[in-house]
């Protein structure tokens, strides 16, 4: 009989996983095989994708510790929102902080608790953050986990324009949402926050009513009045002066702090084609 041959590939450029019959040496498509039938391969081969590009740098490790140590010091708490594979966290730990990772995707928070389960500086809370309390649902790309999202149609389609090719959100999941401000309530003010949310920062700090003393948050360059709308959110908490970074680069692009008005006007003359990365904000004075 012909043998079925389950063959799974990570293409570099195009992530593709792909299933083939091969009886008696040719290759044909598996018809049989639904999309649906892939999403295990897809899950673990999405996870070995995070690994390789947030843990398979060298030195990378080195670089975080370096760029977030004037942030935290030993014994400073640090919010992970959207921790994914916990890249930070992972730094955050040596530096000695205590973190707490909010992550709601089923795969990585397999991956956390593997990885930092047993270390009593990390807490795992699976859910995610929003603007209120409830439940949302989280839209899940199995094959590059790290554009899953609780945003709207809008951000997904801009994420595959962007692209060169087709990323798939093949799940659905309703997961429990808290605030910024239902964490402080439990865990204390944290020195540092890291909000990498794929286009939900604006809600994840609608639900924020204290100043945080420093925080960091993604945008996106096609979107960047979601991000000035997060600015204006911090300012109507507090005295705040910015920074950015472009992508993993763990580099601040200003040598000096910057006001309110000179960041939102970094961020209004971003054309669709420049980098995306992170927000850095701390209060002046701290």
């Amino acid at each position: 009989m012909p043998r079925l041959i389950l063959e799974s590939a990570l293409d570099s450029e195009c992530g593709s996983c792909f299933v083939t019959w091969w009886p008696f040496g040719e290759t044909t498509l598996a018809s049989n095989f639904t999309f649906m039938d892939l999403l295990p391969i897809r899950r673990q081969l999405g996870i070995i994708r995070s690994q390789l590009m947030y843990y398979g740098k060298p030195f990378n490790h080195r670089r975080l510790k370096n760029f977030y140590r004037p942030f935290l010091e030993p014994g400073d708490l640090a919010f992970d929102i959207g921790s994914h594979l916990g890249n930070r966290s992972h730094a955050w730990l040596a530096l000695g902080a205590q973190v707490v990772a909010l992550e709601p995707q089923p795969a990585c928070i397999k991956y956390l608790k593997r990885r930092f389960g047993k270390n009593p500086q990390f807490t795992l809370v699976e859910k995610a953050v929003g603007a209120t309390q409830g439940t949302l649902p989280l839209h899940v790309s199995a094959l590059t986990p790290t554009v899953s999202t609780l945003a709207g149609e809008g951000f997904r389609n801009a994420i595959n324009d962007a692209t060169s090719f087709e990323l798939n959100w093949e799940e659905q999941l309703q997961v429990p949402v808290v605030t910024l401000d239902d964490l402080i309530a439990e865990y204390g003010l944290p020195k540092f926050a890291k909000i990498d949310v794929e286009d939900f920062e604006v809600e994840v700090l609608e639900g924020l009513s204290t100043a945080l003393p420093s925080l960091s948050f993604e945008y996106f360059s096609y979107f960047n009045d979601r991000a000035i709308r997060c600015i204006r959110l911090l300012d109507q908490l507090g005295e705040y002066e910015y920074n950015y970074s472009f992508g993993e680069s763990q580099r601040f692009q200003c040598q000096s702090w910057l006001p309110t008005e000179h960041i939102q006007m970094i961020l209004e003359n971003f054309k669709d084609s420049d980098p995306s990365g992170d927000i850095y904000a701390r209060l002046k004075g701290s």
